[in-house]
């Protein structure tokens, strides 16, 4: 007897593009398998890869009026070594000693976590996704963001398998991969157990689709033995490494032809001795940058990168600054609050950039970092030699460090207030404040989070409004009513393959009850699937249909 459990009618044909024509419709039966051929093909070609793993957790204590609220956290940032299964090198840690487990027996984690559990969440199954050991129920198609799904339950075969999946699989209809996939590992014991879990893949072009985003829970059952809940997120990127990148620019050196160069010797006058002091410092920021760009620990220069610079000209022009060289900001790939300044390079953390609430936070930000460029707070310029840089990843945290005194800190602060109080955002920093309140607040419960791994702590107190300008805000517009911090994931997307950032575009919510509005916190992924290169994802190519009347009733949908 087959393992594959047909639906009461059989699915009829594949559509096909008019290019493959000449091809043989496929039906239920030929689609499992190609499915799964599809995923079996997926674990060799990820073992081509070494992206970095992210994986962030929040334990929750319950909360009379808002449910659920954080109660300490850990963070684990490492390398993972795909061809070796789910292998991880830490990048953070003690002197670059390579920990096993994310939490310790003197924790506030009364139980140890693998970091590796949450990394083995990128596979459905390495051993033995097929027919022999699983059964398929169709459920319906679905449409991800832009690209079209068909839907199936997928349960083990025999119950007693440790380790295999039970959930549910959304498969895109042209290649028949697997994008998504929702659920648990069986065989949970009293001492050993896996969390339920949410694995999203996104396309990196044809026929490749990389794990990029896993959201994951503990369950009541595991909960009550391990004595509280929590929830995670883990992201990969970095997967194309620079390498990609390096070889598209090689392709377009251009050779020079037979025409003599042209001497502008009496035309470009050489540096001065101040203008080359300020060439060697931005030539230490480019090469640092350059090299955390390279490990995948900094975004390329992009779109969020120029919303940033257009904040700081806010800030500059309405406070008459000419600073040269120019502010340039760039964006670290991590979820930690942190930020910094590398000479006239400000950096600030994704996960910063997520959870401020509006463009006036974020000034508030920037014009604190600012005000170490306007006082003259410089980095140490060895990095312009290039034998500086070179180094085992391992060691990057503990290599580069960028972090203030507190007395340039204090002084940084309180210019960043004046530069402020002068700038557009100087009646909007109400929420600002709250922001800083708020995060205040939420520390001592989110410690690994607002520990920088580069630079500065986001600071937790200051002043920037007079009383009489806050008892206005605040008649106008109570601070209830303000979202004072956003959840994680609140603002960036993530491309895993080339590690650009770019900004959700998200529909208006409306109001927010106060238990909603979760500052700091983990949420699940939402992804808007697209495919890469491909203007036109729900082309009728490759679309399931249905003969039948039964089939007929399950519509599209989009979530």
């Amino acid at each position: 007897m087959s393992v594959l459990k047909f639906l009461p009618v059989t699915l009829a044909l594949i559509a096909v593009p008019l290019s493959a024509a000449a091809q043989q419709p496929m039906n239920l039966t030929q689609i499992v398998d190609k499915i799964v051929s599809q995923e079996q093909a997926e674990v060799q070609l990820l073992r081509e890869y070494s992206p970095i793993a992210e994986t962030y957790i929040q334990k929750f204590r319950p909360d009379k009026d808002l449910g659920a609220v954080p109660d300490g956290d850990k963070y684990f940032l490492g390398r993972a070594e795909l061809a070796k299964g789910v292998e991880l090198e830490p990048l953070t840690g003690v002197n670059g000693i390579k920990h096993k487990m994310l939490a310790s027996l003197e924790s506030s984690f009364s139980t140890e976590v693998l970091p590796s559990g949450f990394l083995q969440m990128i596979y459905v199954d390495t051993n033995g996704f097929d027919r022999k050991h699983y059964k398929f129920e169709y459920l319906r198609r679905e449409f991800l963001g832009e690209v079209r799904c068909i839907v199936f339950d997928v349960d083990p075969i025999a119950n007693r398998d440790k380790g295999r999946f039970v959930g549910r699989i959304w498969v895109e209809d042209q290649d028949y991969q697997i994008v998504r996939f929702n659920g648990v590992y069986s065989g949970s014991s009293k001492t050993s157990f896996y969390f339920n879990f949410d694995s999203w893949r996104v396309n990196a072009g044809k026929n490749r689709w990389l794990p990029g985003f896993i959201y994951s829970e503990l369950d009541a059952t595991n909960s009550r033995t391990m004595g509280y809940t929590f929830k995670a997120q883990t992201r990969l990127w970095g997967y194309a490494l620079g390498h990609s990148r390096e070889e598209q620019e090689m392709g377009k050196i251009l050779v020079e032809g037979p025409i003599p160069v042209n001497d502008q010797a009496d035309i470009v006058n050489d540096d001065s001795p101040l203008q080359a002091e300020r060439s060697w410092g931005h030539q230490a920021e480019d090469n640092v940058a350059a090299q955390l760009e390279r490990l995948g620990l900094m975004a390329r220069y992009g779109d969020v990168d120029k919303l940033l610079e257009t904040v700081v000209n806010n800030l500059e022009v309405t406070n008459n600054l000419d600073i040269q060289p120019e502010i340039r900001c760039r964006v670290l790939m991590t979820s930690t609050l942190e930020s910094f300044t590398m000479g006239h390079t400000i950096v600030l953390s994704r996960g910063l950039v997520d959870v401020l609430p509006d463009e006036a936070s974020l000034a508030a930000i920037l014009a604190h970092e600012l005000g170490h460029v306007v006082l003259g707070h410089r980095m140490d310029t060895q990095f312009a030699f290039t034998n500086r840089l070179r180094l085992d990843e391992r060691e990057t945290f503990h290599h580069f460090e960028f972090a203030r005194t507190p007395e340039e800190e204090q002084a940084a602060n309180k210019k960043g207030i004046e530069l402020l109080k002068n700038s557009p955002y100087k009646d909007k920093l109400e929420t600002a404040q709250h922001f800083v309140q708020v995060l205040h607040n939420r520390s001592k419960d989110i410690p690994n989070l607002i520990s920088p791994h580069l630079g500065d702590s986001v600071l937790t107190s200051w002043i920037t409004t007079s009383a009489t300008a806050s008892e206005q805000t605040a008649a106008a517009r109570p601070m209830a009513q303000v979202i004072a911090a956003l959840p994680l994931g609140g603002r960036i997307k993530i491309e895993p393959w080339n590690d650009q950032l770019r900004m959700l575009k998200s529909k208006p919510v409306g109001t927010v009850p106060e238990y909603e509005k979760m500052p700091f916190e983990v949420t699940p992924f939402a992804l808007n699937l697209t495919r890469q290169g491909d203007s036109s994802a729900t082309d009728p190519g490759g679309a399931v249909s249905a003969n039948s009347e039964a089939d007929a009733n399950k519509p599209d949908t989009k979530p």
